[in-house]
């Protein structure tokens, strides 16, 4: 285990160490880890054809990590809205999202300290995580999910073996009920989620280096990410913030939020603007109301000098065909990033012969339905 590695109240500074297994603090807090020390190129396992090649930025080396190849995702060079960009294609992972980043390193860390079951809550990219590195590993996996949920959405878990909870009222219902047998401490499982648990942040931090490998081990000067509950803005805050005190990078590259108007809670607090409750959007993967670690993301997005983007449906829908039209078939969740490029770029926030990269999240064969609504075809 790295030495100095721990958990961390990042609001009160309190720590507690790695080798009991927990997700959040004793009064229910979320937690971070403490600042690890980074890696340089040479640390990098070369031979490594996976996001763990970055295993030595990790704060422990699991015994037999679970992996499927995740990571080492293509970085594409292309244009958008008259500008040149690269896209960073991280729907190319086996569960079809970034999510496999976390879900690797979290399980494979937790299996390492004798946990065998693990219980989520997600419908969507989440959840489809978890249930593959679950099965991956020889865990057990429960997931839990509004009872409204499509059955389509909890296919791909169920097909991995996981188990299916549908709990009655709304996400926020489905969330409380997740905590509440999570706190319970006769519960036979672990709450794994991958919006609580630190060790889910250290895996999306190996966006960063790869980026950063990517780029010919520098920094792009921008970086902008769909952001629901935050974990590709904080993975990019922790990661850079590695790189620096390793001394590879001498700045952070400027690290943008993008969120859609119908519910963008983190956006609107970076803008001003006054709360909205929150509407339905077709970015639904980033509906997330009240996200759990709103202050860690809004500093994220201070401390690298980066911003936010609210996005209308029209803008989303516009970009969600537009990157379709390049070949580029994915959610339009992750779509808000190149709209928000065009926004960043209109208004001269970023300049067009900057480095700048648009992060895909997810597969559009995820939302094949909301595809065939923008097509016109009935399914």
């Amino acid at each position: 285990m790295m030495p100095n590695a721990a958990y961390l109240d990042p609001r009160s500074g309190r720590t507690w160490p790695l080798d009991t297994p927990r997700w959040c603090g004793p009064e229910g807090q979320p937690l971070l880890l403490t600042d690890l020390p980074g890696i340089t190129r040479a640390d990098i396992a070369g031979g490594e054809r996976s996001l763990w090649r970055y295993a030595a930025a990790l704060p422990f080396m699991p015994a037999a990590p679970i992996s499927l190849g995740e990571g080492c995702t293509p970085l594409l060079r292309g244009e958008w809205a008259g500008a040149p960009v690269r896209f960073k294609c991280e729907w190319f992972m086996p569960s079809g999202s970034f999510k496999d980043r976390g879900a690797s390193v979290m399980l494979s860390l937790l299996r390492d300290q004798g946990i065998e079951a693990v219980l989520e809550d997600s419908s969507g990219n989440g959840g489809a995580a978890i249930a593959t590195y679950a099965a991956a590993g020889g865990m057990r996996a429960k997931i839990m999910v509004p009872a409204s949920t499509s059955p389509a959405k909890t296919v791909q878990s169920r097909a991995m073996g996981a188990g299916i909870q549908l709990v009655p009222g709304s996400r926020q219902d489905c969330a409380d009920a997740a905590l509440a047998e999570g706190s319970d401490p006769a519960a036979e499982i672990f709450y794994a989620s991958h919006n609580w648990h630190p060790f889910f942040l250290h895996g999306t931090k190996t966006l960063a280096y790869e980026l950063w490998e990517d780029l010919g081990f520098r920094a792009p000067d921008n970086v902008i990410v769909p952001c629901g509950a935050g974990s590709n803005v904080l993975g990019c805050g922790i990661g850079f913030g590695e790189l620096m005190r390793a001394g590879e990078i001498g700045r952070l590259p400027r690290i943008f939020a993008a969120q859609p108007e119908n519910c963008g809670p983190i956006a609107r607090e970076w803008l001003g603007e006054d709360a909205a409750d929150p509407i339905p959007t077709i970015a639904e993967g980033t509906a997330i109301a009240q996200p759990l670690r709103r202050a860690e993301v809004l500093a994220v997005l201070r401390e690298s000098r980066g911003g936010a983007v609210l996005l209308s449906e029209t803008e989303i829908v516009r970009a969600t065909r537009g990157l379709a039209r390049r070949g580029l078939y994915v959610e339009p969740t992750c779509a808000q990033a190149a709209a928000a490029f065009g926004r960043l770029l209109e208004d001269g926030t970023i300049r067009e012969e900057e480095t700048t990269v648009v992060v895909l999240t997810g597969s559009g064969l995820k939302a094949t339905q909301r595809h065939a609504e923008l097509a016109g075809v009935s399914l």
